[in-house]
């Protein structure tokens, strides 16, 4: 990725235009919509900027967006922003709605969503440490039928006990539950995922409202299955030669070929260097990291991973599987329709409708 502009200075009309155009570029490559955020991601990861010019840059993004010179709509919106109980009113008379909804009772089959799990031996859900991940990998989750959503680092209690309640209600059916996890490779990205168990048991005495009780995830099973060592090598991805926080701190540095404590933005040494988990990432890693985004920019590799992790439980022949769910469902609705001529009775109420349109 190269990616040259000058990031000081006034945000001109000009600069704005020129960083526009190479955003712009830059995206037509990913070929899909990323956060504001997950921008910095990728510049980082490029190594034109570091994580204390987070705020910098998307200070910029949004100046494009206010002033027009990017779409207002280029950035990824995440979920929780967006607006419900928005209504639009219908452009068919309701005569026409009530046509729609006959015909669609033709055709009912397609809409309806059979156990794709019965029969299966494992339930899987999936978790992404960042917004880009999921839009990234949601068409694979959606071959599979798999529910997928975003932690942004450490989950939500409620989201943890969401996700939880549909692993105890698999368990109850006799399926083995799997949670499949890709965040970022650095000490706390790689430590969010070996305590993703504990924050899960943390839940297990729990209530909710309609009496049901928590999750025990003792036959849990937990997969990191990214950003892993052995696959950013495999795929030369770029290495970030520093351990900045979002706080503009630095966890670790090297100095004179020496690894040591990182400043803060007060100056003093970081709390957190001496902490078992970073000393055992700083043996075997050193004072680097790379973003979990870093795999944006390659779609197929990064959905052949997920693929893989999938399949890994569900077996190569899971999509033929859940196809064959979908095909007995539309073989049920003929076999019933055939049987008591439903689909004449229904032509016949589309035909009135049609008739009696065309007098008015």
């Amino acid at each position: 990725m190269i990616f040259d502009y000058n990031l000081d200075g006034k945000y001109t009309d000009e600069k704005l235009e020129e960083f526009a155009d190479k955003i712009q570029e830059l995206a037509d490559q990913i070929g899909f919509k990323v956060s504001a955020r997950g921008w910095c991601y990728q510049l980082e990861q490029a190594g034109v900027i570091n994580k204390d010019q987070f705020d910098k840059v998307e200070n910029i993004i949004n100046k494009c967006r206010e002033k027009g010179v990017l779409p207002i709509d280029f950035t990824a919106e995440e979920e929780g922003r967006k607006f419900s109980g928005v209504e639009k009113p219908h452009e068919n008379s309701p005569i026409q709605e009530m046509r729609e909804w006959i015909e669609a009772a033709m055709q009912s089959e397609i809409y309806y969503t059979p156990n794709w799990w019965a029969g299966e031996e494992y339930y899987i859900q999936m978790l992404v440490e960042k917004i880009d991940l999921k839009t990234l990998f949601e068409p694979v989750c959606k071959k599979y039928h798999i529910p997928i959503a975003t932690s942004k680092g450490w989950s939500s209690m409620l989201q943890r006990a969401e996700y939880a309640r549909r692993f105890q209600q698999a368990e109850e059916q006799g399926l083995t539950p799997v949670l499949l996890y890709c965040g970022d490779h650095d000490p706390d990205g790689l430590r969010i995922s070996t305590n993703i168990r504990n924050n899960l048991e943390a839940l297990k005495n729990i209530k909710w409202e309609d009496g049901e009780t928590g999750y025990d995830p003792g036959n849990l099973i937990i997969m990191r299955f990214g950003l892993n060592y052995d696959f950013i090598v495999q795929n030369k991805l770029t290495w970030i030669n520093n351990l900045i926080t979002g706080s503009g701190g630095e966890l670790a540095r090297e100095v004179n070929g020496k690894i040591v404590a990182g400043l803060t933005k007060n100056g003093k040494p970081h709390k957190n260097f001496r902490m078992p988990y970073v000393q055992e990432y700083l043996k075997t890693v050193g004072v680097r990291k790379c973003e979990a985004n870093a795999i944006v920019p390659m779609p197929d590799e990064a959905r052949a991973l997920v693929e893989a992790a999938i399949t890994r439980y569900l077996g190569d022949d899971a999509a033929g599987r859940f196809e064959e769910k979908r095909l007995a469902v539309f073989k049920e609705v003929k076999a019933f329709r055939d049987r008591t001529g439903l689909t004449e009775s229904l032509q016949k109420a589309l035909d009135l409708i049609d008739n009696n349109d065309n007098e008015s």
